[in-house]
């Protein structure tokens, strides 16, 4: 079901809003940028919510599938990408790729006014309007009597001439977006560290082991109390200044959205010492009546066993030396009681991603000189820690 439309006048008229001539629109004006996804919902600025998975008008030549509308904003937003640094990004952010030939045929009709698509027929509901009500259908054609077989038949017919089916059997079986071979590896891989820790002597391990008050808080990682309560998460990032998430910036990006570089930060504060901790509120939480406070550090040395129960999330730098000292078994039992995440430029290297790659960590390109694909990249931070949180609780 729709979420909102701009205009009441719509509204009233019961007129359809299709999302594919809205994204036209915001694209002729320029405002692709404003467009942003939030959750399972595609925010068109303060104008307009829809389901990111509505299927659309914009149909696969090779399969005949509707490409949902994540799909095609994706599309909108970042057609300027080379089509293998495309593909890649759209798995990353888990929404279908639209493939290279599709890919024109969506652009000539988003940008040079070929209004046709591949799809004979819209697939959009018509009942986006949030007030629209679509007229009864007629009644069926009875026979003279008005009952019998002839009645059930032609009432059958008319029903199913009405049917527009959304979903086959291919399409229930996709599971878009889930690696289930990456679940698996997991899965062998926690394993072989749970016999290789049961197996090691604890004096050959090497590993500081947690103390006792700290084994007890992580134990039972179950959070007590729920965002907004009064419970303060703690967010980790490093210390080191090579990284892209610092201390120093971490409120830039994850407050206001835009990614301003450490050394630029350290420049502004005129020779300042380095902030112990930084709160921040995330902003425009959904249903959850109003900002949310966030602790940052990036001392980990300094936590004691209460501070660790509160560790929701970490940046990782890459480097093993990070989780030095951790009160944690390794990377699995890290990475199961915290989401971590790492921060890259889209057009990075393959090898500055290599070794997290071997970790449970979720990776997040941003650009080096786009600053309006900062608001996405920290979104999708967000979507991905409320949902962690949401499921430690």
């Amino acid at each position: 079901n729709p979420r909102t439309t701009r205009s009441s006048e719509n509204q009233s008229s019961g007129a359809a809003m299709d999302p594919l001539a809205v994204l036209r629109d915001y694209a002729a004006r320029g405002d692709l940028d404003k467009i942003i996804f939030n959750g399972d919902d595609v925010l068109f600025g303060d104008d307009y919510t829809f389901p990111a998975n509505a299927p659309t008008a914009f149909t696969s030549k090779q399969s005949g599938r509707p490409y949902p509308l994540s799909a095609a904003v994706f599309l909108a937003q970042h057609n300027d990408l080379k089509h293998t640094d495309f593909l890649q990004a759209a798995r990353l952010r888990r929404i279908p790729p639209v493939s290279l030939p599709d890919r024109k045929t969506f652009l000539d009709f988003l940008h040079f006014g070929d209004s046709s698509l591949p799809s004979a027929e819209p697939l959009l509901p018509s009942s986006f309007a949030q007030d629209a009500h679509p007229p009864p259908p007629p009644p069926p054609p009875e026979n003279e009597e008005g009952e019998g077989p002839d009645a059930d038949d032609a009432s059958t017919a008319h029903v199913r001439a009405l049917e527009r089916p959304l979903k086959d059997r291919n399409a229930v079986l996709d599971a878009r977006g889930r690696d289930f071979l990456a679940i698996y590896h997991a899965a062998l891989r926690r394993e072989e560290d749970r016999l290789r820790n049961k197996d090691a002597a604890p004096s050959a391990t090497g590993r500081h082991e947690p103390s006792a008050a700290a084994a007890a808080s992580l134990a039972n990682p179950k959070l007590d109390k729920s965002l907004g309560d009064g419970f303060v998460p703690i967010i980790l990032v490093p210390s080191a200044s090579q990284t892209l998430i610092t201390i120093y910036n971490v409120r830039d990006f994850l407050e206001d959205f835009v990614f301003v570089p450490s050394d630029e930060k350290m420049r502004a504060m005129k020779g300042s010492p380095k902030p112990e901790c930084v709160t921040l509120q995330k902003k425009h939480v959904r249903g959850a009546g109003g900002p949310v406070a966030f602790e940052v550090r990036d001392k980990p040395a300094s936590l004691k066993a209460d501070d660790w129960a509160r560790v929701v999330a970490v940046f990782v730098l890459g480097k093993e030396w990070q989780f030095k000292d951790w009160p944690f078994k390794g990377h699995v039992d890290i990475f199961n009681k915290v989401i971590g995440f790492f921060v890259r430029f889209e057009d990075d290297s393959v090898d500055s991603a290599k070794v997290v790659k071997q970790w449970n960590v979720k990776i997040i390109s941003i650009s080096k000189n786009k600053r309006h694909q900062d608001r996405p990249a920290a979104l999708e931070v967000w979507d991905r820690l409320d949902e962690f949180v949401r499921a430690r609780s």
